[in-house]
């Protein structure tokens, strides 16, 4: 089964599948907080936060949203407790092995996004065997931004095509959005539609600063261990109520 080719299952009568978004982005905020309100170590939040990953990414794939990227770890996390960050990459790992298998099954395309080469060299070998094993799939995309930073992965694409300008492979003149994508961590991969932020946090963080020029944002004040079927779905229905001009007037 293909979103292509299949009417996606389950899909909310109140929904219309004409008008679901494409890509949606999630910002997973409060895993930590989750844990302290029941007086449990935040290493447990993690662990319920990774439950409700999956549960989102097989709910977008039944309804028919082609892709979801999450928001994993950002270049700022790196200033967390040692301890924590460790547990995070170490759970990073063990989910892949763990949870490979059923994405091929599922027809997850799965991808990376960020600055992998400064990731532990146990998890960029996991990283690269699980974008290969699902380099063919095509049920759902699905973009992990992995030690990611909007701003580190424009500054990046402008020394990319500054080098190519210095080198004479382009020319000053061939600079353009098209061209400038191709130089994101993101290329290839369609801008999100939707960012859906949990815990009630007003703002981005850093997170694809140049592909949500257009998203519409959704924030709920749900902890991210606790986003739901029924909260996305009422994220989805916000969304389907925007009206998207896009600089436009109707």
């Amino acid at each position: 089964m293909t979103l292509n080719s299949s009417l996606p299952k389950q899909l909310p009568s109140d929904l219309d599948v004409q008008r679901l978004p494409k890509h949606v982005a999630v910002i997973m905020d409060g895993n930590g907080r989750w844990a302290k309100q029941r007086g449990l170590p935040r290493i447990v939040g993690h662990r319920r936060g990774v439950d409700t990953l999956k549960s989102l990414l097989r709910c977008c794939k039944d309804w028919g949203v082609q892709a979801l990227t999450a928001y994993a770890f950002s270049t700022e996390n790196w200033g967390r407790p040692l301890d924590e960050v460790e547990f995070l990459m170490m759970l990073f790992e063990r989910v892949l092995r763990r949870e490979l298998q059923e994405m091929i099954d599922e027809g997850v395309q799965i991808h990376f996004v960020g600055d992998l080469e400064a990731l532990p060299l146990t998890l960029q070998t996991e990283i690269q065997r699980a974008m290969t094993a699902t380099k063919d799939n095509h049920t759902i995309k699905f973009i992990v931004a992995t030690n990611y930073g909007g701003r580190r992965e424009i500054i990046q694409a402008c020394r990319n095509i500054a080098s190519k300008v210095q080198h004479n492979q382009i020319n000053l003149d061939d600079i353009d959005e098209s061209l400038f994508e191709r130089h994101l961590y993101t290329a290839g991969i369609i801008d999100p539609d939707l960012l859906i932020r949990t815990s009630g946090e007003m703002r981005v963080s850093n997170f694809l600063l140049w592909q949500m020029a257009y998203a519409e944002l959704y924030v709920t004040k749900t902890l991210w261990p606790d986003f739901d079927r029924d909260e996305f779905h009422q994220a989805l229905k916000d969304f389907q109520d925007r009206h998207r001009r896009f600089g436009k007037v109707n």
